[in-house]
């Protein structure tokens, strides 16, 4: 039972993660003829696509690839609990508990993307195919930052300013999930 959990809620951790990458790829205007985005596209496109038609973008916003990143966490956080034949009223409080798992999961996506960029930049220079996607996913929420307390020693912070806020949210998700609980 335990192996059938581990394996499903990890895959579907991992879909939702690809789609969230999707929809940040599309905000951010990343180039979607790069090798990696193509893996993305690849991999989200054919249960997007039939969505797509029925529900329309919001602006730079994909709304369909983050419906089906939301069912798929959904489905991670119930999949436990049917698998150990509990039954009764979770409604709405799982509703916004996977709300909240699904803005955790950005946030956790936005960390490890800037952590990729940040170790890749010391191998490849830019020269690598996902170096300049993991570039145009991170510049945005990097820039200001970097407007503000510029590059010293050749030391970077607005990552580790970015990686902070993060961090700082991801505690506030720890109470606020305490909080629904109580």
């Amino acid at each position: 039972m335990q192996t059938l959990n581990f394996v499903v809620t990890t895959l579907l951790h991992a879909y939702a993660t690809i789609l969230l990458l999707r929809v940040w790829m599309q905000w951010a205007r990343a180039d979607f003829y790069n090798p990696f985005a193509q893996f993305v596209v690849k991999a989200t496109q054919p249960v997007v696509r039939p969505l797509r038609r029925i529900i329309p973008a919001i602006g730079p916003i994909d709304t369909a690839s983050v419906l089906v990143a939301y069912v798929a966490v959904l489905l991670k956080l119930l999949f436990p609990w049917f698998l150990a034949g509990f039954q009764g009223q979770l409604g709405g409080l799982m509703l916004l508990v996977a709300f909240f798992n699904l803005l955790y999961l950005a946030g956790m996506t936005v960390f490890w993307v800037i952590l990729a960029r940040a170790l890749l930049s010391w191998f490849s220079q830019g020269r690598n195919p996902v170096d300049y996607v993991l570039m145009q996913l991170t510049e945005p929420l990097m820039s200001p930052f970097r407007r503000i307390i510029p590059p010293m020693g050749g030391i970077d912070f607005s990552a580790m300013i970015v990686i902070f806020i993060l961090y700082a949210l991801g505690y506030l998700y720890n109470d606020i999930v305490q909080w629904i609980f109580m």
